[in-house]
């Protein structure tokens, strides 16, 4: 696992898109990956297209397992949503941030290790008291598996939203 040293940065508020999901831990990965082409295709059919890259954006971690994610890509201004897709937006505030290169099955140890570096250094997170319900906790999959086929390249940038935003 490679992190690059983490940092806070200030970020504005960002509007997207999104599907939003209840998942187990271990459906994170089968359930969570076809709905970033799912969105895509919705935005395409739109004739819109995402701002950056697509991005996990964790709402609920029960401590059994159960999560509420929502699967998003970044846009330029406020679409019209439907049914099935929403429209939210990213607040602005402070954010810890770090790049994880690697496989994302050690997403998880590199979270653990954003986490242990806030701890540090007296940052605190927008969430409640047990870490269950986050202000801001996103994955952003910054490299494209379907161009890149080694994991070992893959990057992936975490920000969590900071108390003092």
């Amino acid at each position: 696992m490679r992190i690059r040293l983490p940092r806070l940065e200030r970020r504005n508020e960002r509007h997207y898109v999104a599907i939003r999901t209840h998942v187990t831990r271990p459906e994170l990965s089968s359930k969570l990956p076809p709905l970033i082409g799912e969105l895509a295709a919705w935005l395409d059919a739109r004739g819109e297209a995402p701002t950056g890259a697509p991005f996990f954006r964790y709402l609920f971690i029960g401590e059994d397992g159960h999560f509420d994610i929502d699967v998003g890509f970044p846009v330029a201004h406020a679409i019209a949503s439907d049914d099935r897709v929403t429209m939210s937006i990213l607040p602005a505030g402070h954010y810890a941030v770090t790049i994880h290169t690697g496989p994302y099955d050690q997403l998880r140890d590199a979270t653990a290790a954003l986490k242990r570096w806030a701890a540090e250094n007296g940052v605190q997170w927008d969430a409640s008291d047990d870490e269950t319900r986050w202000g801001a906790r996103i994955e952003s999959y910054l490299t494209d598996p379907t161009t890149e086929p080694d994991p070992e390249k893959w990057q992936t940038e975490i920000a969590i939203r900071t108390k003092d935003a």
